[in-house]
């Protein structure tokens, strides 16, 4: 049999109308599960199963799923026969199969298929299994409501078991922070003062500014020039000289402290007030290598909990702060302002 006379077998027996036996299913009604799994490479792929089949000849399954989000790759069934290629309209899959020819369908518990994912952004979405109708080898058929959803989730691959994961995985999931690719973070790389700025504007959400900053070293139409502008113009950010803002630079730990400090103040519209750990800095062995220009905000930083020491007993203020580090910060700033 060719695969055009396949294709139109499959299509008969899942679209036409036919009667069903009140007998059929009557002992035992099967029931359908879905379940979930990561791949290695970020996929997921989704599993349906069957539990108390009787003779399950061709299939059609129906899912919805946010195409915003993800994915479907590919599209495969455990039974013998044929598939015909999943139909994908707006925010519907429906995939098909049959066995050819004078046999049996499959009985018990048995693995119907499976659909496979590429989560396009981070944060969850669900796929549901809306319907299933089933079709014995006497062409009789019967469809199931289900409404059955399964949770996904896109990760970054180098993030398991990190200090910062849960941090680093909900900011993705609000475009705050972003990955190297689109499956890794690289937690422990250093970040540039151009690119904490930018994290800042989105986490703030911050406008373009109108007004020109002074730094020479911020070219026109470079990807940071707005964020470097709307955060001059309130105060967030200041250059390492009158003229230069120094946007490659790796920015310091103290560095970072202070200008979260400056955006927590503009987005709280209040000045800066000492929470309480008025004697936090002190606490620290280094402290004496705190910048003194840097010594007032890493206080109130530390003393709301926005910012840490290093370890329990060192700040180590002028060490480069990590992406992990930064994107911790910024977390905590948004919570302490009830916007997350």
């Amino acid at each position: 049999m060719n695969r055009k006379m396949m294709t139109y077998l499959l299509l008969f027996l899942l679209c036409y109308p036919l009667a069903l036996p009140a007998a059929t299913y009557a002992e035992q009604a099967p029931s359908f599960l879905i379940a979930a799994h990561k791949l290695a490479d970020g996929k997921v792929i989704v599993t349906m199963s069957g539990k108390n089949m009787e003779d399950l000849y061709g299939y059609e399954a129906r899912f919805t799923f946010d195409p915003d989000l993800i994915e479907l790759v590919d599209a495969t069934s455990s039974l013998d026969g044929f598939s015909v290629s999943p139909i994908i309209k707006n925010n519907e899959i429906i995939i098909a199969h049959t066995k050819i020819g004078n046999v049996s369908g499959d009985h018990g518990d048995i693995s119907i298929g499976s659909l496979t994912f590429k989560i396009k952004h981070h944060g969850t979405s669900t796929v549901r299994w809306e319907s299933m109708k089933v079709v014995d080898h006497h062409l009789s058929n019967q469809s199931f409501s289900l409404g059955k959803g399964i949770t996904v989730t896109k990760f970054f691959l180098d993030l398991e078991g990190h200090w910062a994961q849960a941090d680093i995985e909900l900011l993705a999931s609000k475009n705050i922070v972003k990955g190297v690719d689109e499956d890794h973070f690289i937690p422990n790389a250093k970040v540039t003062r151009a690119q904490f700025t930018a994290l800042i504007a989105r986490a703030l959400n911050l406008k373009a500014g109108s007004n020109q900053s002074p730094f020479t070293d911020v070219a026109p139409g470079a990807w940071y020039e707005n964020e470097v502008k709307s955060a001059y113009s309130i105060g967030i950010i200041r250059g390492i000289t009158e003229t230069s803002f120094a946007p490659e630079k790796n920015i310091t730990r103290e560095e970072m402290a202070v200008m979260i400090v400056r955006a927590r103040n503009y987005a709280s519209d209040s000045a800066l007030r000492d929470p309480g750990g008025a004697d936090s800095v002190m606490t620290f062995a280094d402290s004496e290598n705190i910048s003194e220009w840097a010594k007032k905000e890493i206080q109130f930083a530390v003393g709301l909990g926005i910012v840490n020491g290093r370890t329990k007993t060192r700040f180590v203020p002028r060490d480069q702060a990590t992406r992990a580090e930064a994107a911790t910060v910024i977390r905590r700033l948004l919570t302490s302002l009830s916007l997350l």
